[in-house]
């Protein structure tokens, strides 16, 4: 019988210096992140080559991991541990990371927006092919910037004349009455992450001059009413602290020639006591041709790798909480149900 030493075998690819450079990162940081991928091969790099050792195919998918990782370095693609990762899982699902994830959204200011992840690139084609797309997912996900920078490419390829970005104003702890200030500073703070967005996609000088002739909107969703948005990208963010009569609203100023997207969160609702509208027009409108849901998990988080497992450990408590709750409706149903057949009985 033969032993695992027997079974091992060894790869070699010859890497050119920059790319090399880039392929290893920080302190070879992305090394180390491709050897966890691969946890069965030992990865190991001696001048321009990349060694590597253990079963034929682990060693096979380590290669083809390599391969895609240099040719999306030479594609321009700034490596972290994230594309290292979403790369392994492409692989493992028939997909080519180097097409996937090598096509630029938007370039701006030396840095280029592009998809990071199997469900963003989903979610990204989405947009490309629907006239209404909702972006569901946790924090951390990309669902806005990405939404973000389609409208800002679509805005520059001139298929819209315009750029619409909306939020709901939801009071957290202040009421807006309460708060220093004209109606438009009152609001300012709930539409903030849109401007600092915008202005990481196009330049700062440019974005006062485009929000002064109306070409880019950010505005609260309650200026949505009575509106019909033509020629327009429209993004809704934190769209699950909509109410289902506000976003029945929103959805019906869709006009000619536009498009819209709208991002959420269904676990993080903070309307106190209404339904919220994005959880349940996804049982309203999810089989409405031209319309697509793109859902995003914990494995599209883009921030900090903890921010994945912080969603994944909430995720795994509120499924907890969920199930005690029906254990003790149920208890509680047992309970009453002797009580009332000692009331008929009498």
């Amino acid at each position: 019988m033969a032993s695992s030493e027997d079974t091992a075998i060894v790869d070699e690819i010859e890497v050119d210096g920059v790319s090399m450079v880039r392929l290893l990162g920080p302190q070879d940081r992305l090394l180390r992140t491709i050897e966890r991928q691969v946890p069965a091969v030992r990865v190991s790099v001696r001048g321009n080559v990349v060694r590597l050792e253990g079963a034929a195919d682990d060693v096979a998918l380590a290669r083809a991991l390599v391969e895609e990782l240099v040719a999306m370095v030479r594609g321009g693609v700034d490596l972290d541990e994230v594309g290292v990762e979403a790369s392994r899982r492409a692989l493992e699902t028939g997909g080519v990371p180097s097409q996937a994830f090598g096509e630029a959204i938007l370039t701006s200011r030396g840095r280029t927006i592009r998809a990071k992840t199997i469900g963003q690139k989903a979610y990204v084609d989405a947009i490309d092919r629907h006239t209404i797309v909702f972006g569901i997912g946790p924090a951390g996900t990309g669902k806005t910037y990405l939404a973000m920078a389609k409208a800002v490419q679509a805005l520059q390829r001139k298929e819209v004349d315009r750029i619409i970005l909306s939020r709901p104003a939801i009071e957290a702890g202040e009421r807006l009455g309460f708060l220093p200030g004209t109606l438009t500073d009152k609001i300012d703070p709930y539409l903030r992450p849109l401007y600092d967005a915008l202005n990481e996609m196009m330049d700062p000088e440019l974005v006062p001059k485009l929000l002064a002739t109306g070409v880019v909107e950010v505005a609260p969703l309650a200026y949505m009413r009575g509106r019909t948005l033509n020629s327009s990208f429209v993004v809704l963010d934190e769209a699950q602290n909509t109410t289902p009569e506000q976003m029945k609203m929103f959805l019906t100023r869709l006009g000619f020639g536009s498009r819209m997207v709208i991002t959420g969160d269904i676990t993080q609702v903070d309307l106190p006591a209404a339904a919220s509208g994005l959880k349940l027009v996804t049982r309203i409108l999810d089989r409405i041709d031209d319309i697509a849901f793109a859902r995003l998990t914990s494995d599209d988080v883009v921030r900090h790798s903890l921010v994945g497992r912080i969603v994944d450990a909430y995720t795994a408590y509120d499924a907890q909480q969920l199930a005690r709750q029906h254990r003790e409706e149920q208890a509680s149903s047992r309970a009453a149900a002797p009580r009332s057949a000692i009331r008929k009985r009498r």
